[in-house]
């Protein structure tokens, strides 16, 4: 076994005999259900009524119904919830001082920091997953197309490898992981908050380049089944940025 996947099983063992897993997972696959139960009722009763207007029975969009607004609204909640899972990742590693024994090690800081960010990938692309069984047992019911949801979970699994990639970062700068959640949470907003200023400045050069550099719009043309390069090289230099940022905020402890 090489040294990171020793340094993610060793993460990941510690977030399975810790408690913030659970309740971000539950708090997480709550939501979705809720969400999933809410707007496949709010389809039903569109039907209900286009059938005692129509006398006959409609044939739903349920993508449009269902899917989208439920990719939409996890889009926030990912905002709110993944600090949370990278808060500790470095910042408890500098409040019980076992940094500098990390950095000191024959592991590379290229390699903490990729084994760190994979570990909590994969327990949000495993969180994820279970999402998955709602439009599987929906497809038991109705017909809807797959494209839409496939590119939707690719949306959410990008959008969630980017805000994994802030809260790397942001539980860099600080030994608090409250501090570290909030960093995170900041540093996902501004890019949010990218997308209103871009619109704002209308289709100008500088109002393009701000927008593009929110991922407001890159979500919402993966949510609408829309699969383009410039929106998956936006979520992969995004995230290999923050890493980045977050490598030389590391290696900076070297030398303190």
């Amino acid at each position: 076994m090489t040294p990171v996947n020793t340094l993610i099983a060793k993460e990941i063992r510690c977030f399975v005999v810790s408690p913030v897993l659970y309740v971000v997972g539950a708090v997480f696959l709550f939501i979705a259900g809720f969400l999933a139960h809410l707007m496949v009722v709010n389809a039903g009763q569109q039907a209900l009524q286009f059938l005692q207007m129509q006398n006959t029975y409609a044939q739903l969009n349920l993508n449009e119904l269902v899917f989208r607004p439920i990719f939409q609204s996890l889009a926030i909640v990912l905002i709110f919830l993944l600090p949370m899972l990278t808060m500790r990742l470095f910042a408890e590693e500098r409040k019980i001082r076992t940094m500098e024994l990390l950095l000191t090690s024959p592991i590379g800081i290229n390699e903490i920091i990729s084994a760190k960010f994979m570990s909590v990938l994969l327990i949000y692309l495993g969180l994820l997953g279970f999402t998955g069984l709602t439009p599987v047992v929906l497809s038991f019911y109705s017909e809807f197309h797959w494209d839409p949801i496939l590119t939707g979970y690719l949306g959410l699994a990008l959008q969630g490898a980017f805000f994994l990639s802030c809260g790397v970062l942001g539980s860099t700068l600080t030994e608090n992981q409250i501090v570290a959640a909030f960093l995170s949470f900041g540093i996902i907003i501004v890019f949010w908050l990218l997308g209103g200023l871009g619109s704002m400045l209308g289709d100008t050069t500088l109002g393009n380049i701000i927008s593009y550099l929110s991922f407001v719009e890159h979500y919402d043309r993966l949510v609408r089944g829309l699969l383009e390069a410039k929106d998956i090289v936006y979520y992969l230099s995004g995230t290999i940025l923050m890493l980045f940022i977050a490598h030389r905020v590391v290696d900076s402890h070297r030398w303190q």
